[in-house]
């Protein structure tokens, strides 16, 4: 089959467009033959490389799939061949403590599918058939798969992590991002008055569009002190932080007494300086989050199949242009999910 794979860790031009081997479903497992896959900020991480992650090579990522089921490994008998389905990114390969709490993405056995596996930036794909959940008729392979990880991301992030109660305030920072395209939505569902800070003119129109009750424009005025302006002083219940090092002394003083900082990313750097008397002279609560639970992501995707969520879709491009979709994501200036169709 065909594959964007990598041999080494690097910059983009370590990617390649070619054969691989195909891959067999085993035991438990499903082969699903890829429509659509979605690519995500997590891709060029993995494509770089950190220490201790060690991959066997080729590998290849992609998280966000949708897609037909083309074979079944044994020991699996509740779903059949020919199914239109999505999967579960998150991959639980053990259960524990945490597991049994229903945290499975704490769990130290949680592993994201494209990360740690090889994912769905290819034609086809194998994964645990428990992480398969049927496609309704109706909804195209590219809007299936546009949401999936950034959706799961976004609900447990501001409905478990944050406890974002209708009558709150969030700020979003950033608006361009799968992550924060579905934030703003998901804090708009909860109730809560939604605020973004956008890049650009274009972006603040998307954001309004979206749904966001009030946009900054950051290459016009400083965000901080708008926000300050906008709230009276007040500051914000909860800031989705996934910028990083670039934003987060901002967030300190953005987020009212008493508030919760949310953060999934670091897209500036991971490291940062703070000056901790804003975290304790406020009260902030700082709160670090990734993926979510297999009932979390039935819950989000409940939500998109019914249309009160919706997917957010900057291009689709073939997946013989990857490395032009990537390139685009690296550059910053999409709006919403780029999606690769094989």
């Amino acid at each position: 089959m065909k594959a964007l794979y990598f041999n080494q860790h690097g910059g983009p031009e370590r990617y390649h467009f070619g054969e691989v081997n195909d891959p067999e479903a085993g035991p438990g497992e499903a082969l699903v033959r890829v429509h659509a896959c979605a690519l995500n900020r997590l891709d060029i991480w993995v494509r770089n490389g950190w220490p201790g992650l060690e991959l066997p090579m080729p590998h290849w990522c992609g998280a966000d799939v949708a897609g037909v089921i083309a074979a079944l490994g044994s020991e699996v008998d509740d779903i059949q061949v020919g199914q239109r389905v999505v999967v579960d990114p998150g991959i639980s390969t053990r259960a524990d403590m945490f597991t049994a709490r229903g945290l499975d993405s704490v769990s130290p056995g949680y592993h994201i599918l494209g990360e740690q596996l090889r994912g769905g930036a290819a034609e086809y794909v194998v994964v645990p058939a428990r992480n398969l959940l049927q496609l309704p008729d109706g909804i195209d392979f590219p809007e299936a798969a546009a949401p999936l990880l950034t959706g799961l991301t976004a609900w447990r992030m501001l409905i478990h992590q944050a406890r974002l109660r209708a009558g709150e305030s969030v700020l979003v920072v950033g608006a361009g991002g799968g992550v924060n395209t579905m934030a703003v939505q998901i804090a708009q569902l909860a109730g809560a008055k939604v605020y973004v800070v956008a890049g650009d003119a274009r972006k603040v129109e998307a954001a309004k569009q979206l749904g966001a009750d009030l946009v900054i424009d950051r290459s016009r005025e400083d965000w901080g002190k708008a926000l300050y302006s906008l709230t009276g002083g007040n500051g914000v219940n909860v800031v989705v932080d996934n910028v990083g090092a670039a934003t987060l002394q901002t967030s300190l003083r953005a987020v009212s007494r008493g508030g919760r900082i949310v953060i999934v990313g670091n897209t500036s750097g991971p490291e940062v300086n703070l000056d901790l008397r804003y975290l304790f002279h406020k009260q902030i609560s700082l709160i670090g989050s990734t993926m979510g639970s297999h009932q979390d992501f039935r819950d989000v995707t409940s939500l998109l199949w019914s249309g009160r969520l919706k997917p957010v879709i900057d291009s689709i491009l073939p997946l013989s242009e990857g490395v032009k979709a990537y390139e685009r994501l690296e550059e910053g200036e999409h709006f919403g999910k780029i999606v690769l169709t094989p």
